[in-house]
């Protein structure tokens, strides 16, 4: 007899599969119809199994998942013009997109590209006439030298080419519960013996920008690297992080120090001319920072680049 729990293991794996499909297919149509049948329920199933999962409407997922693609690319593609990205990415008409993105945002789309001209932002949160919350960018140039000198004080910064990697991961939305996600993957591998090798690392990808998309719905991967063959059951998938050419910041910080060394480290890679590659930054740990002396992780950041 199949139980509860197996049946909602079953659901995380399909939504996660529709999850990176919907990611790398934004820019074509993506109607209920064909992605309840790639995940191979009734539209009506999926719709409801969806929403419970991801918190979101499947319809209010993708257009979030566009507006955002579009504000990253505003953010870091000046020569495109947003005429055409409106029609890329499946808005009707010049207008229609322009009031989507004001309506998240705050801001018009070339309201946000004259905002942001060295392509980095920080998000801050005001209130709508509606009382919703929203999110509009504020320039901190001013804060450049700071995380400069900061960054040049806590980290050692090389350019490296990354061999391919395998992982097994835990899908986790939001900045809130990850530690209790790394405790379950840690826990899973310890079973099947997959942290007896000395080599296995703990990583975290990140397939969303905190500059652009709200903390709370931050898609992760959090990963365990391993060379060594295992069975993809419950919640778990697997995934490879393609060979690169990455910035990549060794960093002994402790955990609330993560935002700043990211928000420094693409500073760095801005002002040293060098430009984000489509793959997802991750990081990879070295400890376990609640056995260091002072609580202190010591991580390798990885920005990849073209």
């Amino acid at each position: 007899m199949i139980s509860k729990n197996d049946i909602e293991k079953d659901y995380i794996r399909r939504i996660n599969s529709t999850l990176k499909y919907i990611d790398t297919n934004l820019d074509s149509e993506l109607s209920l119809e064909s992605l309840s049948k790639m995940a191979l329920y009734s539209p009506f199933h999926f719709h409801r199994v969806f929403k419970a999962l991801i918190g979101e409407t499947l319809n209010a997922y993708i257009i979030r998942k566009r507006i955002e693609k579009t504000a990253s690319v505003l953010l870091h593609e000046r020569r495109i013009s947003i005429t055409e990205l409106s029609l890329q990415y499946g808005f009707n008409s010049n207008s229609s997109f322009t009031r989507a993105f004001k309506k998240f945002y705050g801001i018009s789309p070339s309201g946000f590209r004259k905002a942001n001209p060295d392509g980095f932002s920080k998000i801050s949160k005001v209130k709508s006439k509606n009382g919703q919350e929203i999110q509009v960018f504020e320039k901190y140039i001013c804060n450049i030298n700071n995380h400069l000198n900061w960054i040049k004080m806590n980290a050692n910064i090389e350019i490296k080419e990354i061999p391919e990697l395998k992982f097994a991961s835990m899908t986790h939305f939001g900045v809130h519960g990850v530690e209790n996600v790394f405790d379950r993957l840690i826990k899973w591998a310890t079973v099947k013996g997959l942290m007896d090798n000395p080599e296995t690392k703990m990583a975290r990808i990140f397939h969303d920008s905190f500059k652009i998309t709200d903390p709370d719905k931050v898609r992760m991967s959090i990963c365990l690297l391993t060379s060594e063959p295992f069975i993809v059951e419950e919640e778990m998938d697997s995934g490879i992080i393609e060979k690169s050419k990455c910035i990549v910041g060794r960093f002994e910080i402790p955990p609330n120090d993560f935002e700043k060394s990211w928000s420094s480290l693409f500073i760095w890679m801005n002002e040293n001319g060098y430009k984000k590659a489509e793959e997802n930054p991750f990081e990879i740990y070295h400890n376990d920072f609640r056995i260091h002396p002072e609580n202190k992780c010591i991580v390798d950041f990885h920005i990849p680049i073209e």
